[in-house]
């Protein structure tokens, strides 16, 4: 087997999604729910939405209009913003905000948020991209890995935040990240710009 595929995917999402909206945003679930739950819903949206990019390649990508799917997941984005103003503030204390106690379906939500900020981004155009030129099962096994590594880590950041912040301060970080990448998004929608 050639490493060399598994290897250069690894390193090109490593460094493409450093620093990346899509960490921000692990790193902000993960301040509010449970660390397992947001690792398994963000890698699993990893796999499904890059791993059906390898599958069908660019055609997937053609038929869908990014400029929606921005301004969705920019609408989603505010949403999760705005949520956390909504639950009782009744059952936080400083290091169990009301989000981890909640009987909702962390995972799913997760999920459902890290899909819509990977469709189109950089890179899914990348290992689409490493496919067409060698093995799509080696750029997948090296797709995998880097994003395993890059939320591993921003789960832990997140993590850390929770016990290091008093939970207002977090719950208005974490809302102002989200309504800012929001509008952001939703503003590349119209405009057909990028800055993240």
């Amino acid at each position: 087997m050639d490493a060399l595929p598994v290897v250069s995917t690894f390193l090109l999402i490593l460094i493409a999604e450093l620093g990346d909206k899509t960490q921000l945003a692990v790193i902000s679930l993960s301040s509010n729910y449970r660390e397992s739950h947001v690792f398994a819903g963000a890698m699993l949206a990893f796999l499904v939405v890059d791993g059906i990019s390898l599958a069908v390649g660019g055609t997937l990508l053609a038929l869908l209009p990014i400029r929606l799917v921005l301004i969705i997941s920019g609408i989603v984005f505010i949403i999760f913003g705005v949520l956390p103003w909504l639950t009782s503030d009744k059952k936080e204390t400083k290091n169990a905000p009301a989000l981890r106690k909640s009987k909702s379906f962390p995972i799913f939500a997760c999920f459902s948020l890290v899909s819509l900020m990977e469709l189109g981004d950089k890179t899914q155009l990348i290992t689409i991209t490493l496919a067409a030129e060698t093995h799509p099962l080696l750029v997948l096994i090296g797709m995998a890995l880097a994003f395993t590594v890059l939320t591993g880590v921003a789960v832990l950041m997140g993590a850390k935040l929770l016990s290091r912040l008093p939970t207002r301060w977090l719950k208005i970080g974490t809302s102002a990240l989200f309504i800012i990448i929001g509008a952001v998004s939703i503003l590349s929608g119209i405009f057909e710009f990028t800055i993240l």
